[in-house]
């Protein structure tokens, strides 16, 4: 009887430890914080003489902070924010994406994809190793200089989610 009270019991205990493996807990970035960091990108570009719109994207790849300059171009909202979900869906800043997406390429077939923008500007908001965002910069003469200004708005946050 002593031996099938401890069997239970300890299947007991390990099904309640499973349990609490069960769920993940993770950080998320405030508002307020996304609107920093879209503010600064913005100020950035302007600084170089673009118009763009910024975008903050969660871990999850849905906005949560937008801003489009009086004249950047009507296109720039959503390439911003699909830059950015492009980052977070696939772990990686968007001019990484470009290079490895290229015709002829093994992963090229991922730019058919629906929301997918592989061109710079896309960059992933990391904090204590975790993924936690990503922003989007769309509207520079370029990926290139879209990334800078994206770079620019990370910067601008980092103190504020270093875990």
């Amino acid at each position: 009887m002593t031996r099938t009270l401890a069997a239970a019991l300890l299947s007991t205990l390990a099904a309640a430890a499973g349990a609490a493996d069960g769920t993940h807990t993770v950080k998320l970035m405030t508002p307020e914080t996304a609107q920093k960091a879209v503010n600064a990108a913005l100020a950035d570009c302007r600084k170089r003489g673009y118009q763009v719109a910024v975008a903050v994207v969660d871990r999850a790849g849905v906005a949560q902070a937008l801003i489009r300059d009086r004249f950047a171009g009507a296109h720039t909202p959503s390439t911003a924010i699909n830059k950015g979900w492009s980052a977070v869906s696939f772990r990686t800043d968007t001019l990484a994406l470009a290079a490895e997406t290229q015709p002829g390429r093994p992963s090229s077939g991922i730019r058919q994809l629906p929301n997918v923008v592989a061109v710079g500007g896309g960059v992933l908001i990391d904090a204590g190793g975790s993924t936690v965002g990503a922003i989007g910069v769309s509207g520079a003469p370029s990926g290139e200089e879209d990334d800078k200004c994206a770079k620019a708005g990370v910067a601008a946050i980092r103190a504020d989610i270093e875990l």
